[in-house]
């Protein structure tokens, strides 16, 4: 009777340890470039930044040193807070607005129909669009002569614009009652392709028993929308709205266009990043246009930290 050597449960051999270590350090070892990388590039430059923040630097470098000098000024600075203002402004009203119409056309775009992948490539076509070409598309649409005041006048309701303060040569983007709005008209319909992908990841992962048993107990689409998919989708909100609140409060390629470096007209395009660009480029005060850079890290990330505890951790399925 051949004896067979027994061993304990839960021991692993000699062999088999020292061939995960060798895994582990290789995959540590491939991982090394891109993390010093990282760590160099974003985390890096973040305190770089913070360092060139507290010192009067120009082209050549450091001049004098401030202190919180250049916090001091930026707080003091009306258009800092207008571009403030702007941006919050815009993310209020363009966040909600993307999430909608991403979960809309997410929702749209999952059920079987009939030319269901040509769908989902038209509605996400904007989103891979050229941002400046887009951009001064909508510029000629909108301008004085062009087709949107062409149209309203072919349709007759100018006198319903009228009403609202605007004539029948309205320029939408020059009015600084109405070119933010203008651009949050813009990007709203140009993310929500992007943001229609993310949402409908998260949809195609819940499981179609759920809607089984939703249709056994009778629960009609609304219901079955308001009360199984829409909790269910906690996660994609979260990533959603973070995603999109973020590209929010970095807006700039648009209004740098439409505006021009000023943000006109009268500054209502001016946003923080924007104010950013015009103190670094323009007037080359690369320590005030840190100190810029810094606030606007402590707004995004406390943000980004109040949307965590806004939607609080979800539940995976």
């Amino acid at each position: 009777m051949t004896a067979v050597a027994s061993r304990k449960p839960g021991r692993v051999q000699p062999g088999l340890r020292a061939e995960r270590r060798s895994e582990a350090i290789a995959g540590y070892v491939l991982i090394a470039v891109p993390l010093l990388l990282f760590l160099v590039l974003n985390i890096g430059q973040i305190f770089y930044a913070l360092y060139i923040s507290f010192w009067d630097w120009g082209t050549r470098g450091p001049r004098e040193f401030l202190g919180l000098g250049n916090y001091q000024s930026l707080l003091a600075d009306p258009i800092f807070w207008k571009a403030i203002r702007n941006t919050l402004y815009y993310a209020v009203l363009v966040v909600p607005l993307q999430m909608a119409l991403g979960l809309f056309l997410a929702v749209i775009v999952n059920q079987k129909i009939r030319g269901q992948t040509f769908f989902r490539a038209a509605f996400y076509f904007p989103a891979i669009a050229s941002s400046a070409a887009i951009t001064v598309l909508f510029m000629f649409i909108f301008a004085p002569d062009g087709l949107f005041n062409g149209v309203r006048e072919a349709l007759g309701i100018n006198p319903l614009f009228a009403a609202l303060g605007f004539g029948p040569t309205q320029n939408w983007f020059g009015d600084s009652r109405t070119a933010l709005n203008m651009v949050i008209l813009l990007n709203a319909w140009t993310t929500s392709g992007t943001m229609m992908l993310f949402y409908l990841s998260f949809l195609q992962s819940i499981p179609n028993e759920v809607y089984e048993a939703a249709a056994i107990d009778g629960a009609g689409w609304w219901q079955t929308f308001r009360r199984i998919t829409f909790p269910l989708l906690a996660p994609a909100h979260f990533f959603v709205a973070t995603v999109s609140v973020i590209g929010a409060l970095q807006l700039f390629d648009q209004v740098a266009i439409a505006g021009g470096p000023g943000g006109q007209p009268n500054n209502a395009l001016t946003t923080i990043v924007l104010f950013l660009y015009r103190s670094a480029i323009a007037e080359f005060d690369f320590g005030f246009a840190a100190a810029v850079g810094i606030v606007l890290f402590v707004i995004i990330f406390t943000v980004t930290l109040a949307q965590r505890r806004l939607f609080g951790q979800a539940p995976s399925w």
